[in-house]
């Protein structure tokens, strides 16, 4: 009895294991699942470092996933400080660390080889759209 106890609890223990690899090491095989996988990384500054802004980055990755030259930074919102838009050019250029290599499968490590992506990171929160008013 005991070693089908011991058994039961190893199976448990292996099935735990694999679920929670697998859920960090999802294979990015579309151009979804890369934006997606940034998402995971993405840790915005907190509000007491930062006023929240919306900036994009334009960054290629080889067929290994590594990030292939230098991102570009493309777009910050206007009404972003100095500090603001340094606060959030730190924390995409950590996500973009912190998820690469890009775990690409091997027909989408052919497709986005070399291939520029504008990645949005969106941190304000849109207003409601206005509602008019009939006289």
């Amino acid at each position: 009895m005991a070693r089908c106890g011991t058994r039961l609890l190893l199976t448990a223990a292996l099935l735990l294991g694999v679920s929670g690899a697998a859920a960090g090491d999802a294979e990015v095989n579309t151009i979804q699942d890369i934006f997606q996988h940034l998402r995971t990384c993405w840790k915005p500054p907190p509000p007491s470092k930062a006023r929240p802004i919306d900036i994009t980055v334009v960054v290629s990755f080889n067929r290994a996933g590594n990030i292939l030259g230098h991102p570009r930074i493309t777009y910050e919102s206007a009404e972003a400080s100095d500090n603001d838009r340094l606060q959030y050019r730190v924390a995409v250029m950590e996500a973009l660390q912190r998820c690469t290599p890009m775990p690409f499968t091997d027909a989408m490590a052919g497709a986005a080889a070399g291939r520029p992506f504008a990645i949005q990171f969106r941190n304000r929160k849109t207003s409601p759209p206005t509602q008019e008013r009939r006289a």
